[in-house]
């Protein structure tokens, strides 16, 4: 799995969605990440067809994930969303199938039906997002598969310490979302002076500490120019004095919903 990737979280219009993913693997990135409830599968889906096209590059040499909203948890609705998801993707597999949230009562289900379809090599591989150290540890108890990843909500101001120590003692990889905490550190003192020092922007010292830091990122824009510019983070090096210090920034601020707190 590559370690930077586009996210396409609110890019509603199928146009730019497939514009945004075009942009962005003509750039060299591989990772594209949707979700059911983003309603740009189609566009996503178009985006990869025209961009393989156009560069000879094959679908092995991506690597895709979507989600499965917690409407669809369950364990035949689950099976259902997966292929639904792939016919809007065009797709005849997934890289990575995620479980969006962990809805009570369902989610350890929603599990089982993510392991058939990893079985029975409908999957590369699965994972889930937005889980505390307490889902967790509940769907352990039972599972079969250990996910690969989970996604969540990080950045400086909410660095997740103890759920990535958890996670990787795990084998479970931490996936950020909100990986530029929507743009609230690019003035921030630190931040700044750490880019100052690399000739690189804020959004470029972010995105490297995540990676340093051993965390897969899937910043979203729809710019080109931004895309590729968050994409060239793999040229310099942060001083553990650097890391540190934007480390230090962590508030456990969110931006988004609490995964022990939501409605939706």
């Amino acid at each position: 799995m590559p370690w930077l990737g586009l996210g396409v979280f609110r890019v509603e219009d199928d146009a730019i969605a497939a514009d945004s993913v075009k942009a962005a693997i003509k750039a060299g990135y591989r990772l594209i990440d949707t979700a059911a409830i983003y309603q740009n599968e189609k566009g996503v889906g178009q985006g990869i067809k025209e961009v393989l096209a156009e560069t000879g590059l094959s679908r092995e040499d991506l690597f895709i994930t979507s989600k499965v909203w917690n409407a669809d948890q369950g364990y035949d609705t689950t099976i259902a969303a997966y292929q639904a998801s792939l016919d809007k993707l065009g797709l005849d597999y997934l890289d990575l199938y995620l479980i969006h949230w962990p809805v009570e009562g369902k989610y350890k289900d929603t599990w089982k039906a993510l392991e058939y379809l990893y079985k029975e090599g409908k999957i590369r591989s699965i994972g889930v997002s937005n889980f505390q150290i307490h889902h967790l540890e509940d769907l352990l108890k039972d599972a079969e598969v250990i996910p690969v990843v989970n996604q969540v909500e990080r950045h400086p101001r909410l660095t997740q310490e103890p759920l990535k120590k958890f996670s990787e003692a795990h084998g479970i990889r931490l996936e950020a979302w909100a990986p530029l905490m929507v743009g609230g550190l690019f003035d921030n003192e630190t931040v700044v002076r750490i880019a100052e020092k690399h000739q690189k922007t804020p959004a470029q010292i972010i995105l490297r500490w995540h990676i340093q830091d051993g965390v897969i990122v899937i910043p979203k824009s729809t710019k080109e120019k931004r895309i590729i510019e968050n994409g060239d983070v793999f040229d310099f090096e942060l001083s553990a004095e650097d890391m540190a210090a934007i480390s230090a920034l962590n508030q456990d601020h969110r931006t988004g919903p609490d995964p022990d707190n939501f409605d939706f």
